[in-house]
This record gives C-alpha cells, structure tokens and sequence, in this order.
C-alpha cells in the first residue's frame, strides 16, 4: 500500500480518493487551529505558492487530539485558516491520528515513517509527512520543524 490507496474527506464533508495525487509531492500535516504551532499555516501556504505548479500539494488534516487546540467545525475550520493565513491548500475533514479511531491513511503514515526513538504515535499537532510521487512515505517531522526547513528536502523531491 502506498498513500494513494487511502481516501478522506474534504472539509464540505465530499469524499476524496487521494489517488487524485499520484505524481505529486505531498507534504501532510495534522492542524490545529488553537496550537502554538498554528502560525506554521502561514509558512505552509508560502511553500505551497512556491512550489505547487511544479508539483507540490499541502494537505491538512485538522486533529482536536492535542489538548482539544482544534475546537472548530468544519465550516469554522475552512474561515479561519482562509481568514487568518489565506490558506489555499486543500484542507480534510477533523480526522483522529492517534488511537483505535485513527484515520487509516495516519495508520499508514505513522508505519512507514517512525518518530523519535522509533515511536508511531503522533506527539503534537503539526506533525509532517513528505510523501514522494510515488505515494512512498520519505520523511517525518517533528512540529518544531518549520515548514521553511522542509523547503530543501521538497526541492529535491521536485527534482527528480
């Protein structure tokens, strides 16, 4: 299996087949729009402007996992990042990436690339995965790390 088996949903509620993205880059991240991570959307949207129309896409998976830091709906969700950081990326439905009701596609994300002494579980929001275009999983992020200290490891990706 590689990241192009899965589907989700899209913040209206539509289900996605993430196939939609075969031969892209991906760079997926789990949100929080409550989390001192938060301001990270505005280096998000930079790298999407930057490298979209060479192949890059950002999605986000919004999590009240992490201290309930994602209390929105929906609909509230798609308004504040559009309103605050002018988010243009597609943006998921509230998913779970952690425990028995975690999403499948972060089941697979958390398999294939372990964090910090080999752990699966996600530690905090705004945890990133690079997905290569062909669905394989390269890389995992801490949420410390910056979406601008990505941007070397997405332009190789895009480069190949």
């Amino acid at each position: 299996m590689n990241v192009f088996d899965f589907h989700a949903n899209a913040l209206d509620g539509a289900p996605l087949d993430l196939s939609r993205y075969r031969g892209k880059v991906l760079l997926i991240v789990n949100t929080a729009s409550e989390c001192a991570f938060t301001p990270q959307f505005a280096g998000l949207e930079a790298l999407y402007r930057q490298f979209h129309a060479r192949g890059l896409e950002v999605l986000g998976f919004p999590c009240n996992q992490f201290r309930g830091q994602e209390p929105l709906d929906e609909a509230g969700i798609g308004a504040f990042c559009e309103r605050n950081y002018g988010v243009s990326f597609p943006m998921f439905a509230k998913i779970d990436v952690n425990g028995a009701d975690a999403h499948p596609l972060y089941r697979h994300l958390k398999s294939e690339a372990r964090g910090l002494m080999g752990t699966q579980s996600i530690k905090w929001n705004f945890t990133k995965f690079l997905v290569a275009p062909d669905g394989s999983v390269v890389k995992r992020y801490a949420p410390k790390t910056t979406p601008e200290q990505i941007a070397g490891d997405i332009e190789a990706l895009l480069g190949r």
